[in-house]
């Protein structure tokens, strides 16, 4: 074999395992990718049951409850214009409690979101920008207007 022809074959394999590489790199990162949806996106929407992402919002005053004697709890989240019933099955963050803010990943199943890890805000003032968008906040966690309370 010549060399010419040695170095064609050699170039094309290589070309082929990087492509091979590349496509599974893509394939895994898309699947490994959660998108954060807000409660009234999750109403509106129609997902699939068992399609893992994120919600998020503030945990609903008065909607905490946990099984005694187990580590289930359900509680509401809502984007103050409509509100999601969630239902965990572990321990809550140290910093989670009704009125916080909540990034949860979960899927739904029959109406309900499952959640399978509850994340809490981590001090007074951070939000996930993404919650404070769907929430009607401004940078300074004021709410835009009077509206997105009341609705």
């Amino acid at each position: 074999m010549k060399k010419r022809s040695a170095r064609i074959y050699y170039v094309s394999f290589l070309l082929v395992i990087l492509g091979f590489v590349l496509y599974a790199f893509v394939k895994t990162f898309n699947e490994n990718l959660l998108y954060y949806r807000s409660p009234t996106q999750l109403v509106n929407g129609n997902f699939p049951d068992n399609y893992v992402f994120r919600i998020g919002g503030m945990v609903e005053e008065g909607s905490l409850i946990r099984v005694s004697g187990t580590k289930k709890v359900s509680f509401n989240v809502t984007d103050f214009n409509n509100k999601v019933l969630v239902k965990y099955d572990g321990i809550l963050p140290d910093l989670f409690r009704e009125g916080q803010g909540v990034v949860i990943r979960g899927y739904l199943q029959n109406n309900l979101f499952v959640a399978e890890e509850v994340l809490a805000k981590h001090d007074e003032t951070y939000m996930p920008p993404e919650v404070k968008e769907s929430l009607g906040l401004t940078e300074d966690g004021k709410y835009k207007t009077m509206e997105s309370i009341t609705q």
